[in-house]
Formats: C-alpha cells, sequence, structure tokens
C-alpha cells in the first residue's frame, strides 16, 4: 500500500556527490526535490559530498530519495550507509546496485542466466599491456568499445574502428577505472526500457528509441544539446517491443532490483548482421531525472507525470528485506 504524503515525513533528497557524474546528479536532484515539494512533501536536498550521512538521521529525515549516479551514490556504498542507520531509500538494495553498477560483473550474471549480451573482454590492470591491448579486436572484430566498466553516462566511453585507436581507448577508460571493458559492437537501433517496482509485479514501461546524430549519444548530447531525438512509440513492431520488455525484466529481476531501473539495449539492424537481435548493455538502478532523461520520457507515455512518479518512488522506498 502507498504511503499518503502526511506519513512520509521528512524527505532528503541526495543529490551531487562525488562521482564523475556530480553535475547531472545535481540536475536530477534539482528537478525530483521540485516535483516532491509540488506534491506537498517535506523534502530537501542533502548532498553527501558536503556532509556527513550521520546527519541524516540527526536532523530526522524518514525518508531518501536517491538521485546520485555514479560511485558512492549508485554503487551500493550509499544504501549500506543507510541500511546501517534504518532510513528506508529509493531504488535498489546494495547487493543489485553493487552488481548492476559493474557493467563486468552484471554481464557475469546474465551470462549465467542465458541473457543475450554483447561479446566482451575483461582488462584487469596487470592485463593492459600493448601487445595484450591489440588482441582484443581479433577476438571481438572492429569496431568495438571500449569503457570503464563502473561508470555511467557515456564518460570515457570511445568506439574503436582501427587498431590503432586502441591503446589511447584504453588509457582513457582507465583514467576512470582500473578496469577496462572491451565490447562488441553492436549496429542497430539504440533503445532503452524503464521497470517499475519490484519481483513478480515489477513491471516494463514504454520502450524508447534513441536517435543521436550520427549514433553519437554521448556526454554532451545526453544532457545539454537537443538534437537527439527519443521516439515513443519506440517504431520497432509490436513483437519486438514485448521482447524488449521481456528481456528487460528478466535482467531486472535476475540482478535483484527493486523500486525501479532502466536497461540499455541494442537491437541489431546494421552491417553484416540483420536478424535483429537483442542484446542487453547494462542495467542503471539510479536513472537520471533531468529534462533529457529517459525514465520520465517513458513515464509520460505511460499516462504517468514527472512529479507522480517522483512521489511514486519515494512511497516505495524500503530497506533490504523490508517493505516500504
Amino acid at each position: 500500500m502507498n504511503a499518503s504524503v502526511e506519513s512520509l515525513g521528512r524527505v532528503a533528497v541526495l543529490m551531487g556527490g562525488s562521482s564523475a557524474e556530480r553535475a547531472v546528479s545535481l540536475m536530477s536532484g534539482a528537478g525530483v526535490l521540485t516535483a516532491l515539494q509540488s506534491q506537498g512533501v517535506d523534502a530537501h536536498a542533502f548532498d553527501p559530498a558536503g556532509r556527513d550521512l550521520g546527519e541524516l538521521k540527526r536532523d530526522g529525515f524518514k525518508r531518501v530519495f536517491i538521485a546520485l549516479h555514479g560511485r558512492h551514490g549508485e554503487d551500493g556504498t550509499v544504501q549500506g550507509a543507510l541500511e546501517l542507520i534504518g532510513i528506508p531509500y529509493t531504488g535498489s538494495g546494495v547487493m543489485a546496485s553493487a552488481i548492476a553498477m559493474d557493467k563486468v560483473m552484471t554481464k557475469r550474471v546474465w551470462a549465467a542466466e542465458a541473457l543475450p549480451t554483447p561479446r566482451w573482454v575483461w582488462l584487469a590492470p596487470d592485463q593492459q599491456a600493448h601487445d595484450q591491448v591489440m588482441q582484443v579486436p581479433d577476438t571481438l572484430g572492429l569496431p568495438l568499445i571500449v569503457k570503464p566498466p563502473r561508470e555511467g553516462s557515456s564518460i570515457g566511453i570511445t568506439k574503436v574502428i582501427a587498431y590503432s585507436q586502441m591503446h589511447n581507448a584504453v588509457a582513457l577508460a582507465a583514467q576512470y577505472d582500473a578496469d577496462v571493458l572491451c565490447e562488441e559492437f553492436i549496429e542497430g537501433i539504440e533503445l532503452t526500457c524503464p521497470v517499475l517496482g519490484q519481483g513478480r509485479a515489477a513491471r516494463a514501461l514504454p520502450v524508447v528509441a534513441i536517435e543521436a546524430p550520427g549514433g553519437n549519444y554521448d556526454f554532451q548530447n545526453k544532457y545539454y544539446t537537443d538534437v537527439v531525438k527519443y521516439r515513443v512509440p519506440s517504431g520497432i513492431s509490436a513483437a519486438e517491443e514485448a521482447e524488449v520488455q521481456r528481456l528487460t525484466l528478466a535482467a531486472y529481476r535476475t540482478l535483484g532490483c527493486r523500486g525501479w531501473g532502466r536497461a540499455d539495449l541494442m537491437l541489431r539492424a546494421g552491417g553484416k548482421e540483420q536478424d535483429r537481435k537483442i542484446f542487453l548493455l547494462e542495467m542503471n538502478t539510479s536513472p537520471g531525472m533531468t529534462s533529457h532523461s529517459l525514465v520520465p520520457i517513458s513515464a509520460r507515455a505511460a499516462g504517468i507525470s514527472y512529479e507522480a512518479l517522483c512521489l511514486q518512488l519515494l512511497q516505495h522506498a524500503a530497506l533490504d528485506g523490508r517493505g516500504p
């Protein structure tokens, strides 16, 4: 049962933080804060980069809306701290957050459950010598994607189209993460699908197709331009849309996610392969909530306003193993 606004008590919106996605988190948090206050919630901004989380308990906060992205916000660390001080929070718990933040671990779990994800090569810090790096295209083919496995918002990502780019691509990713993930490039339609809820009750929202200039859905285009087009309905067939939602729910449940999340996927429809196979790329457990963000776009297509979405997520704040 949803909690009434009056019963929610004093609410902290965690935003900012110390990750490479701090600027995006501040935008997400500002939107969420305004939305909750417009619904009568006693909500306040809280930036853990400048305040100790222990102040949440001292200052009488009863629930937390996590609008943090990336490290120390989406990776299970903040979730663990909130578990210890006993304040319910939005989104996934400690384990699901930690696994989903690590794209290599996510792929291992999905592969174990026979869920489709692009082939990959993991380069640990001691596997990034020139000779080892130059062998990756032999395994995955070209083009391929090189990324830090524990960052989001397209930070540190390179699309490699030639052997000569490999060294710089790995070096860039290694600036953000000691490990480097190299991934098979899937040419086709970029899709995303949000999920609300938990377990068997979780439901997938409408699929969004992303059309970026030249396929360049990078950090700048995600948050600071209006050149990217978001298609809802997605334009894929009804059967394909249903399959994207099925895979997204399976991926979400397999990782043990709760509250909400958003899967990023590719539908292969270009180049040598024209089979329209769907691949899971990653699961976001604290998705963006900016004016350009995908979950609000999808929710709006499902008849859920931004304000209603924020309130619904807050009402389902919980601790691991305990309901809201």
